[in-house]
């Protein structure tokens, strides 16, 4: 298409200069079609040995990752965890990895010790007992302390969600919603202006709100309305979506229909799995089979139904520990002995040329 002359019936010069002003004016796309992996896990995993391979050659999991097309990656980060690995430096450490083989980061933020979800938001131990006003405080300090180390450590993060599935709030019982949405308020804005505060004059990243109701949409609609009539400032709305909870692949097509028509904002499936042998669906009739094939077959579905967003509007699908190993291994990528699943190629089509 040419772009070096007026649209024909164009009246008046002073128009068409308006009209294409007003294209050169539009907002950048907020995010890429972001094809994403939380590998929290990864690192330590090879770190215990695991070998991961594709048609049966060991590489490193993350070079896996990329020669299938994939461009984002997503990090979890616990305050001081004591079990789990994902310390500021452990996190550190995997985006760098990440960083240079050329992958975005997505940084997530649980506020918590541990793992933080609908039904627990642990307040890390170093702040238990303190005031409203001192963990508004603290979540500042904290937040903007992590963001500036990774920005001094090179990687900052391209985009950042300041929480994990707060559906239900933070920080409970300070946090916890619906009783406590004023406070709930005050720390997502703490967390907001942490990010700011510490990226320093980098560019701002991407903030994402994210919340566990893929097929939901009056809970949906509930949640952001209120996060709307409160003004909190934020760019990309993130759901999880996992069928055994979350509702069919209609409920999230007309979610994400919903979404996009109804709050104008990028959508990204930030979490979404399947198993590839019998796990969820051992005594009820499943969307796929959780087979191998069936796994692939469930992220291409989804993949379809995102890419299909209104407007535009569908940003992309992060999975949900896919190099993970242990009992969740049946969600992930690889297989008992480390090979990797047909799931793996389900975006070749799209990213090869």
């Amino acid at each position: 298409m040419t772009t070096n002359r007026f649209p024909q019936g164009c009246l008046f010069f002073s128009v068409c200069l308006g009209v294409a002003l007003g294209a050169l004016l539009q907002p950048l796309r907020a995010a890429d079609y972001a094809i994403g992996a939380d590998l929290s896990f990864l690192k330590q995993a090879e770190d215990r040995g695991t070998a991961f391979k594709d048609n049966g050659e060991p590489k490193p999991g993350l070079q896996i990752f990329k020669n299938h097309g994939y461009n984002w990656i997503r990090l979890r980060l616990f305050h001081t965890p004591t079990r789990l690995p994902n310390s500021l430096e452990y996190t550190i450490a995997m985006a760098k990895d990440a960083q240079k083989l050329g992958f975005k980061f997505l940084l997530d933020f649980h506020y918590s010790d541990t793992w933080a979800d609908p039904g627990k938001q642990f307040i890390p131990k170093a702040w238990e007992g303190k005031s409203h006003e001192e963990l508004v405080q603290a979540v500042f300090d904290y937040t903007r302390d992590s963001v500036a180390a990774f920005r001094e450590a090179g990687v900052l993060p391209d985009m950042v969600q300041v929480g994990n599935e707060i559906i239900h709030g933070m920080l409970w019982p300070d946090g916890k919603l619906p009783d406590h949405w004023d406070n709930f308020a005050d720390l997502l804005r703490a967390g907001i202006n942490g990010v700011d505060s510490g990226r320093g004059n980098r560019p701002r990243p991407l903030m994402m709100i994210h919340i566990d109701r893929g097929g939901d949409v009056n809970g949906t609609k509930a949640f952001f309305d209120k996060i709307n009539a409160y003004k909190i400032p934020f760019d990309v709305i993130g759901q999880s979506y996992y069928p055994w909870w979350h509702g069919t692949l209609l409920d999230l097509r007309e979610n994400l229909d919903f979404m996009a028509n109804e709050y104008h904002k990028d959508i990204i499936v930030v979490e979404a799995a399947y198993n590839w042998r019998p796990s969820e669906y051992r005594n009820k009739l499943a969307p796929f089979p959780e087979t191998p094939e069936g796994q692939k077959e469930f992220l291409e579905e989804v993949n379809r139904i995102v890419m299909n967003t209104p407007r535009n509007l569908g940003k992309g699908v992060f999975w949900w520990e896919p190099a993970v190993t242990g009992p969740l291994g049946n969600r992930g990528f690889f297989d008992d002995k480390g090979n990797a699943l047909p799931v793996i190629t389900v975006f070749d089509r799209f990213t090869r040329k």
